[in-house]
Order: C-alpha cells, then sequence, then structure tokens
C-alpha cells in the first residue's frame, strides 16, 4: 500500500489578506475547513498542516489538527518540499489552504495520477477546472492554464490565455490542488525560480520552465478560492445557502 498525505501549507503573512488562513468562516478558521476536506477524500492517510507561523501552530493544536513548523519559504509548494522530508509518504498533495470548498474527490483525481505511477509517467499532477465567467476570466488572482494535446500543462498565466484572437476560447483555471512524488517535490526545491515564476508569482511553472511535464486533471469546481475578503463574505454566504437548504429539505 502507498502512503497518501495532504500537506496544507499555511502562513500568516499573506500580502492580499493577511491572517489568512485563521480568518474565521462559519465560525472555524479558513484552514480548518480544507482540512476537513481532505480528511473525506478515500486516498488520503493522514492532512497536516505546514507553517513558520506559531500563531497558526497554535490554532492547530487547539483544534487538534497535525501541524509541522517549516522555516520561510518563497512558495507553498516550497514548505510543503520541507514537510515532505519527514513524512515517509509515497505521494504528497498540497491542497492549498485558501479552498475551503476543495472537492474531497478532486483530492482523490489528482492521488490516483501517481497511484497508477507504474503505468504513468507523470510526477507532478495539478487539478483545473472550466470556467465561463467573464469576471473570472480577466481577475489576477486566478490562474489560467492551456494544454498539451498530451493533456500536461502547455502554459500558466494571471492573464486570460489563450488570447480570443481568431475564436472564442474555452478557458481553464488551475485549482490549487497538487500531487507529486517525493522526487519531484525535491527537484522543485533544489531549482531557482526561473524569470517566468518570478513574474506571475505561480509556482508551477517552475517545473515548466525546467522543461518538467505537468499532468493536468480535469475536476469538478465546486466553489471559490479565497483570496481576499469579498471573496471571505461570498463563502460566508455559500455557506449560509447550504444551511439553509439544509434545514428546509432543498
Amino acid at each position: 500500500m502507498q502512503r497518501v498525505v495532504a500537506v496544507i501549507p499555511c502562513r500568516y503573512g499573506s500580502t492580499r489578506f493577511p491572517g489568512k488562513p485563521l480568518a474565521q468562516l462559519a465560525g472555524m478558521p479558513l484552514m480548518w475547513h480544507v482540512h476537513q476536506q481532505c480528511l473525506k477524500a478515500q486516498h488520503v492517510d493522514e492532512a497536516i498542516v505546514a507553517t513558520d507561523d506559531e500563531r497558526i501552530a497554535d490554532a492547530c493544536a487547539q483544534l487538534g489538527i497535525p501541524h509541522r513548523m517549516t522555516g520561510g519559504h518563497r512558495t507553498g509548494t516550497d514548505r510543503v518540499a520541507e514537510c515532505a522530508e519527514s513524512l515517509g509518504a509515497d505521494v504528497i498533495v498540497n491542497v492549498q489552504g485558501d479552498e475551503p470548498f476543495v472537492s474531497p474527490a478532486a483530492i482523490d483525481a489528482v492521488i490516483a495520477v501517481l497511484l497508477t505511477s507504474s503505468t504513468s509517467p507523470h510526477a507532478v499532477v495539478n487539478a483545473y477546472a472550466e470556467t465561463a465567467s467573464p469576471a473570472a476570466v480577466i481577475d489576477h488572482n486566478m490562474v489560467k492554464v492551456t494544454l498539451r494535446a498530451d493533456g500536461t500543462a502547455l502554459a500558466f498565466s494571471r492573464q486570460p490565455i489563450p488570447y480570443p484572437k481568431s475564436v472564442r476560447p474555452t478557458f481553464l483555471r488551475q485549482l490549487g490542488l497538487y500531487a507529486f512524488t517525493p522526487e519531484a517535490l525535491r527537484d522543485f526545491a533544489d531549482r531557482r525560480p526561473g524569470p517566468v515564476e518570478k513574474a506571475e508569482g505561480i509556482e508551477m511553472l517552475r517545473f515548466l520552465e525546467h522543461s518538467y511535464p505537468v499532468a493536468m486533471v480535469r475536476v469538478q469546481d465546486e466553489g471559490i478560492a479565497v483570496d481576499t475578503l469579498a471573496d471571505l463574505e461570498r463563502a460566508t454566504l455559500i455557506i449560509a445557502a447550504g444551511d439553509a437548504a439544509t434545514r428546509t429539505g432543498a
């Protein structure tokens, strides 16, 4: 049996939303909701938070969420890579701490690609979903991805890609959900960010800039990423609507 661990990288000093992992959503910290979704995934054996902040670590201890302290890192995946060295896992899933509605089925979908590694050449997997929202397409907080013919990533950008010069394209949203082999994570951590990663602020570009294929898996996108206070308000409304529907039997 292969051991699978979900790691939720959390930092306190977000530029757009300081203290985001501890922001309250329906009475619980944002990271708690993500951890709960990870535990629902069938392939996940353990889910932990990785952080360098004592405030987040203290909250994890109070909530009974396993956590690991790390050094400071430029990206969440660098943080996950450090944490992975002591996990003894065969597959590591990086689940972003600002995705409170991440689907357990989506988590299982990216893991499944690596669990069949004997027949699959991939070592890095990223989830994506189609988006039809014009506002989302031009939102720089939402990363877009284009694909190669073989289903691996061609490019990631915060700009709308592909540019609709001749036809109306289908826009694909990159989700903050990645699965890695331990070797791929070590390779990531050993390489310096390239100029495109630095410009865009998208960590998966490090793999592409070093000619490392990233397999893309299409999943159902059932929620929103919380990047701003406005996103947190939207997430609160989504939960409230779900609670109301449950009470009325809708």
